[in-house]
């Protein structure tokens, strides 16, 4: 892959996901803002450019075996990946956090207040994917579905897969500042040097949480919505985005 500085990260990423871990090791969000250039990132993040797309350059330009190119996938197939993986993995973790979160802001909530606002923003994050999902899999990926399947144009009431695909990703966006939010407070999910088993699980668990949704949103951010939209295009050339 030829990386440049007006190269985009979560096209990069998509490519190969092994780039994935030198921008999260830099503090560079590659999939709610997998939109920008590396250039862009870098000048925010104030990192030298020239010495950052070096080290993309040093990752083999070719993923390992354990890599899954979803570009070469259809459209259904990566819904239904998304949705048993992704989904079940948010709504299985939500009910295995929340009581840990609960014991140990009861605990060390005293000694550690910010436990308590870590509880806050892990539960309307919890709130928010629980709808956010629902209408990806009532509304959004059923017409993504149709898409794929139609001869010809169709029609959605919505306008264009591009109107709800825009509330799924800024969404997406509240997600991530609500997980980088949780990272400072915990620091970057780090125990203190008091805390108990179940206060070291709970942060390992936010921990693998917020790495799955980096996952699941560059999936549907850089991969399934940029195909929906450009299928829609193809089949509905006078589709209508508001």
């Amino acid at each position: 892959m030829n990386i440049e500085t007006n190269s985009i990260i979560g096209q990069i990423v998509a490519g190969n996901y092994r780039y994935a871990g030198v921008f999260q090791s830099a503090g560079i969000d590659f999939c709610c803002q997998g939109n920008k250039t590396i250039g862009e990132a870098c000048t925010e993040r104030k990192i030298d450019v020239d010495s950052f797309i070096d080290k993309l350059n040093a990752i083999p330009d070719h993923p390992d075996d354990h890599f899954i190119d979803f570009r070469s996938w259809p459209l259904d197939l990566i819904i239904d990946f998304i949705e048993k993986k992704h989904h079940r993995f948010v709504r299985d973790m939500i009910e295995e956090i929340m009581p840990y979160l609960d014991k140990v802001c009861r605990v060390h909530g005293g000694r550690h207040p910010e436990l308590h606002e870590i509880y806050s923003l892990f539960s309307q994050s919890a709130n928010e994917l629980t709808g956010h999902m629902r209408k990806e899999e009532m509304v959004l990926f059923p017409f993504i579905i149709k898409l794929t399947q139609a001869a010809g144009q169709i029609n959605a009431p919505f306008g264009s897969v591009n109107n709800p695909i825009s509330m799924m990703r800024h969404e997406h966006d509240a997600e991530g500042e609500r997980f980088r939010m949780i990272a400072r407070l915990s620091d970057n999910y780090t125990p203190p040097g008091d805390a108990c088993n179940t206060y070291r699980v709970v942060f390992a668990l936010l921990k693998d949480f917020e790495d799955d949704l980096h996952k699941h949103i560059h999936l549907e951010n850089n991969i399934l919505f940029p195909r929906a939209i450009e299928l829609e295009r193809n089949r509905n050339p006078e589709a209508i985005s508001e």
